[in-house]
């Protein structure tokens, strides 16, 4: 058995995100994704003798957005160069990159990684164009080259992550900034962000780099982890069984690939190097000149990003951390419940509703709030609702379930029509109840003056048992106590 304590990984991820600008990277051909096959290409995309790149100023923005939003050093000058090497979906036989002066160096990312807030190092961020697309069926494959051109910006980390947690946390809080920027839809599915992971370990306390492997092209966060803590057993298992090996020789660089049915990742080829990419600067276009009146006007326009957004849902909302993180990792559900806040005073019970009790329902119906279009207006006017206690948690659920089935219906509504859903606020009625519920408990009313809190919960859950959940909470638990104190 392996003894996984006595060793230490080194993790370093290169995120390939794909920018949303409405033509690619170095032609006027649109960059959308779905179209069909070979559509959306022009000279350029495919490499025809004589065509000429133009460089795409919106995708200069939107990196220099992102090197902003990891308060990253923006280069003044930087350029681009050819990578060359030789595959099907690549037409030119090189890529334009950025090897030698990269537009975006030495960049920061805070990420929530199991409640603890870790910092992580961007070493580069590149601007370079894509590859088209390998199509295999069943007796030929075909080349798709719509998504030839279109604007990269790859992030490369340093190796400064030690598990596959870590690694994910900080690949998520890439996507959650990109999002925020919108300089990508970061749609793993459709390949508009795309993980490759080097991995590597040595024994613990050191702090030599071993020869590392790298695992290409995941497109989501469960397989990124996976991956990695399959390839750091495996590492260990090879240096463990080879004790008096250099370890040089034991683990070869290479590229691997993720199997997910198999679970293990599999050699695809061994590693190149930068000589064998021939890397020389691009020829076909000029250098980037960027000032800093560009850079301050880019900064102006920046929104509120993750983790300003965190701090504040955290320090003004009071939302637990956990909540916090959930909302502002999804972009999409943190605007919703931004937009339902201004129409509502509780934060902490709207986000409840959004990520809990909604969500859980809508899950297993396999819905979500925003395909079932469930107004932000209508969440903010059901924690009202609860919040002022006009309905009680018990009517609430009855209503979150009526507004799944009708999100037209508006939820101040739904609780007007349906007599059932009208509280029982008469404290003659519910005395009658209590009294009765006190009197048939007397080893609960023993055991809560004794100092059990969970006693009185007890006595309180039996009295909207007998109510059907519509006697009012606060005054059902002050009538209970007002009786304690008199026996």
């Amino acid at each position: 058995m392996n003894n996984e304590s006595n060793w230490e990984a080194v993790i370093g991820l290169e995120i390939h995100v794909q920018l949303n600008t409405k033509s690619k990277l170095f032609s006027s051909a649109s960059n959308k994704f779905g179209d069909e096959p070979n559509t959306n290409i022009s000279e350029v995309c495919t490499g025809q003798p004589g065509s000429l790149p133009v460089l795409n100023r919106e995708a200069v923005k939107k990196a220099i957005s992102f090197g902003l939003a990891v308060n990253a050093n923006i280069s003044s000058l930087s350029t681009f160069d050819r990578k060359s090497y030789f595959y099907p979906d690549t037409p030119r036989n090189f890529q334009i990159t950025q090897f030698y002066h990269p537009i975006i160096t030495k960049g920061i990312v805070e990420s929530n990684v199991e409640g603890e807030v870790k910092k992580f190092a961007i070493k580069e961020a590149h601007l370079e164009d894509d590859s088209g697309m390998l199509k295999h069926f069943d007796t030929f494959a075909g080349i798709d080259f719509n998504r030839a051109g279109s604007p990269l910006l790859e992030i490369v980390s340093e190796p400064c992550m030690r598990n596959a947690k870590e690694a994910s946390s900080y690949a998520m809080t890439i996507k959650s900034i990109m999002n925020y920027l919108d300089a990508s839809d970061c749609n793993m599915d459709e390949g508009s962000l795309r993980i490759d992971a080097n991995v590597s370990v040595r024994p613990k306390g050191s702090s030599e780099l071993r020869t590392k492997i790298e695992i290409k092209n995941m497109n989501s966060f469960n397989y990124l982890e996976l991956a990695i803590e399959s390839e750091i057993k495996r590492q260990i298992k090879i240096y463990e069984q080879n004790p008096n090996v250099p370890y040089q020789e034991l683990i070869i660089p290479g590229t691997y690939r993720w199997d997910a049915q198999k679970k293990q990742n599999f050699l695809m080829r061994k590693k190149e190097t930068a000589e064998d990419y021939r890397y020389f600067p691009e020829p076909d276009l000029v250098p980037i000149i960027i000032t800093k009146e560009d850079i301050e006007k880019i900064r102006e326009a920046l929104p509120e990003l993750p983790n300003i957004r965190y701090k504040r849902y955290v320090s003004e909302l009071k939302l637990s951390e956990y909540n916090a993180s959930l909302l502002v990792l999804d972009k999409k559900l943190s605007d919703y419940f931004e937009i339902a806040l201004k129409n509502c005073s509780n934060a902490t019970l709207l986000c409840n509703l959004i990520t809990v009790e909604f969500a859980g329902k809508l899950k297993e119906i396999h819905e979500t709030i925003f395909s079932k279009q469930i107004p932000p207006l209508h969440m903010a006017k059901l924690a009202n609702l609860i919040d002022t206690q006009t309905i009680t948690g018990k009517i609430a659920k009855n209503v979150c379930e009526d507004m799944i089935k009708d999100p037209t219906i508006d939820p101040e509504d739904i609780v007007k029509k349906n007599p059932n859903y009208h509280p029982i606020t008469n404290i003659t009625q519910i005395d009658k109840i209590v009294s009765q519920v006190v009197d048939e408990n007397p080893e609960s009313i023993k055991d809560f003056k004794n100092g059990r809190e969970k006693a009185l919960g007890f006595l309180v859950g039996q009295v909207m048992k007998l109510t059907n959940g519509k006697a009012s909470p606060a005054i059902v638990n002050k009538l209970i106590l007002d009786k304690i104190k008199n026996l």
